[in-house]
Parts: C-alpha cells; sequence; structure tokens
C-alpha cells in the first residue's frame, strides 16, 4: 500500500486538490493574494495576542 506524504486530518492528495481548485474558483486568482495576506496578518495579530497574554501571566507571577 501506498501512503500519501501530504495528508491533513484523513484528507489526501486528491481531496486537497479539489478543495484548492473549488478556493480557486470561488475566489479567483485576483483576490488569491488579498485572502492570503489577511490570513498572514491575521495569524501575526493572533502570535502578539498569545505573547502578550504570556507576558502578563509571567508579570502576574513575578508580583506574587
Amino acid at each position: 500500500m501506498t501512503e500519501t506524504v501530504l495528508a491533513i486530518g484523513g484528507l489526501g492528495t486528491p481531496e486537497l486538490l479539489v478543495i484548492a481548485v473549488v478556493i480557486f474558483l470561488l475566489f479567483g486568482a485576483t483576490r488569491l493574494p488579498q485572502l492570503a495576506k489577511s490570513l498572514g496578518q491575521s495569524k501575526r495579530a493572533f502570535k502578539e495576542g498569545l505573547d502578550e497574554g504570556a507576558k502578563e501571566d509571567e508579570k502576574e507571577a513575578k508580583e506574587k
């Protein structure tokens, strides 16, 4: 048996390709870069929020 190298949550390569094609058809070639940029910004903001929360936790732990 051959296993797919790219598998996310039980999805194999053919399923992921179908999903990618559907996303391409829904958003079009012009909006995909904008979508990727907004996803990157959201990820960065989420990471910054986690870092700020960790810093606040450390600060509270030092005060106690």
